[in-house]
């Protein structure tokens, strides 16, 4: 078990261990060194699409307490700028993920988020939304990542991948684990809309391709990726963060939106996020992030068995209007979500207190928290 908790560490922080090669022989000698013998190729990841050893997960699982394991389902946002706080929230509620949003970048140097793995129990993921274009958070440590669809429109597949792998690189760098990107959605609206150029392009297939190649960029660099918003916003009527966005009837979304979900094994290991999308013919007027026939849409018709995450919940009107925080963080674990986002941060105590009771009270079982907790930790390398 240590040793396993030690190289998820590892992994999800971002540190390689270093291997001087040489040392055993004298540097004072005249002969000359021979090279070292090149090292074998890095094993492929295990896929956390699949969990193909349901129970391998279950030592770690058991050994945390009810807090401890509600609290690997929450992804608590934190200030760019105040790595202080952040390892303070991190020691003191040993939350399961954080998310870095805005544009400050002190936490995203000077080995700051190390300091934050130091006083992680059990590793904590690092997201941000790293998409490119109008959605970036290195471009002023790292230069600027072109939009999606520029990206399309400009490059081939191939150097999709080549860009998303060093875009990747330079995340892991600085200790990302997780990149809630690509965007997924299939649009063709105005660059500045809501998605517009977040999207790669109208046509379903060639979103597909080409999401496909950028998480492969990603996760050839060891950062997640994290496929977005299911189950479409491309054709949604407006902007969840101003207010609820009512999508085409599910029949329609099947046709066009939902292409990019079908063969999810083609991306390999991945994450997904929903959105707070109201499907007609599915979510029955709730958002699909709080609603259990999305999510049951998601591991059936599309077979997914790895992590689900949700939109944001604390920033987002189309929640914020219906929902406090602990309940909308609630609902949607109840609905079927691994992880509950809240970019606002804060409330952690009181989320985490309404899950202790939930579960207690059986409003939330104990068994379907425990199958998220693995999807999450296993996702981290872990198990």
């Amino acid at each position: 078990m240590a040793f396993s908790i030690v190289a998820g560490c590892l992994l999800v922080s971002g540190l390689q261990p270093r291997i001087v090669s040489g040392l055993a022989v004298p540097l004072t000698s005249d002969r000359p060194v021979p090279p070292p013998p090149a090292a074998p190729p890095p094993a492929a990841p295990t896929p956390t699409s699949r969990l193909e050893r349901p129970d391998d997960c279950a030592p770690l699982v058991g050994g945390l307490d009810v807090r401890a394991q509600v609290a690997q389902l929450v992804v608590v946002g934190v200030s760019g700028d105040n790595p202080a706080a952040t390892v303070s929230l991190v020691r003191d509620h040993q939350v399961g993920g954080i998310f870095v949003g805005g544009n400050a970048t002190a936490l995203l140097k000077d080995r700051s988020l190390a300091a934050v793995q130091a006083v992680a129990r059990v590793p904590v993921a690092v997201s941000v939304d790293e998409e490119g274009g109008r959605v970036q958070r290195i471009d002023d440590l790292d230069g600027e990542l072109p939009s999606a669809r520029t990206m399309a429109a400009t490059k081939s597949p191939d150097e999709v991948r080549a860009l998303a792998a060093e875009r990747g690189r330079q995340l892991r760098a600085r200790g990302v684990t997780v990149d809630f990107a690509p965007d997924t959605d299939v649009t063709g609206a105005p660059d500045d809309d809501v998605i517009g150029d977040r999207s790669f392009s109208p046509d379903p297939a060639r979103v597909k391709t080409y999401a496909k190649a950028f998480a492969e960029g990603l996760r050839d660099a060891g950062v997640q990726p994290v496929l977005k918003h299911f189950p479409g916003h491309g054709h949604g009527s407006g902007d969840s963060h101003k207010g609820t966005v009512v999508t085409p009837p599910l029949d329609k979304l099947r046709a066009v939106d939902l292409v990019p979900y079908r063969g999810l094994a083609d991306y390999g290991p991945v994450a997904v996020m929903v959105g707070h999308l109201d499907v007609p013919g599915l979510t029955s007027g709730l958002p699909a992030s709080l609603s259990p026939a999305a999510y049951q849409l998601l591991r059936g018709e599309f077979a997914f068995t790895g992590p689900i995450v949700t939109d944001d919940l604390g920033a987002m009107k189309a929640i914020t209007a219906q929902y406090s925080l602990p309940e909308a963080v609630l609902k949607a674990l109840q609905a079927g979500a691994d992880e509950a986002l809240w970019s606002s941060g804060g409330r952690v105590d009181e989320v985490l207190d309404r899950l202790v009771k939930a579960v207690q009270a059986g409003e939330l079982p104990k068994t379907r928290v425990q199958e998220s907790v693995a999807r999450v930790v296993r996702g981290k390398g872990l198990c």
